[in-house]
């Protein structure tokens, strides 16, 4: 795939789990069950679990390594709340479609470097990607539009190591395990995210670096281990 087919990609998968968690024309701010709806704040609160990815508490575990295949993993959360807040925008005041939406992400500023390969673990102090993070909460908080969210998203992005290929596969996982998680009673409050002492999250990563699996598999292989746990 070229790396536009996976923006689009991408970009489908999230208008269609949108679609069927919060129901058509939740552009306009709202769900199907009337709830406003703010990816700025989910942004945000997302971002706030990346820092805590990294061992940032002085009075522990302060040799610690971060946990980088879950960084990666609130990364690609992350990316599905600026994805939203996209279809969201182009939707209700630029009138574009996923077409448009795609073609402004690679003309953006940082687009050219999220392409290139990221180092195994980067280099920089972990207060350095903090820092960086934080203005990335100040910007969400202050509303700052989908443009400016994108910039400081590939900023963090390749900060944390994730460059496009490692999104695209990342986030195939996550958009099948919110598709499950929705389908098993997550909206309801009845799912189980612990399965067997491990973050649901953890098993689909397992299970996505064990084989090369498409969509449909992996989502049934997510079933059976669900499965087990009743």
């Amino acid at each position: 795939m070229t790396d536009e087919q996976k923006l689009k990609e991408m970009f489908f998968l999230q208008q269609k789990l949108n679609d069927e968690t919060n129901g058509e024309g939740w552009e306009n701010g709202y769900t199907k069950q009337g709830r406003i709806i703010n990816w700025r704040r989910c942004t945000y609160m997302e971002l706030a679990e990346l820092i805590d990815s990294f061992n940032w508490k002085h009075w522990k575990d302060i040799d610690i390594e971060p946990d980088w295949d879950n960084v990666k993993i609130e990364v690609v959360d992350i990316w599905h709340f600026i994805m939203s807040l996209g279809l969201e925008e182009y939707k209700t005041l630029n009138k574009g479609d996923i077409n448009d939406i795609v073609r402004y992400v690679i003309d953006s500023q940082y687009f050219n470097q999220f392409i290139n390969e990221p180092a195994p673990h980067p280099e920089e102090d972990i207060f350095i990607i903090i820092n960086t993070i934080e203005h990335f909460m100040k910007n969400a908080l202050a509303g700052d539009s989908f443009g400016k969210l994108l910039d400081d998203f590939f900023e963090v992005a390749l900060l944390c190591g994730v460059n496009l290929n490692i999104l695209f596969k990342y986030y195939l996982g996550k958009n099948v395990l919110n598709k499950f998680r929705q389908d098993h009673g997550y909206k309801e409050g009845t799912y189980i995210k612990k399965w067997n002492g491990k973050e649901d999250n953890e098993v689909m990563l397992e299970i996505l670096e064990s084989k090369p699996l498409s969509a449909d598999e992996l989502y049934l292989e997510l079933k059976v281990c669900y499965d087990k746990l009743g």
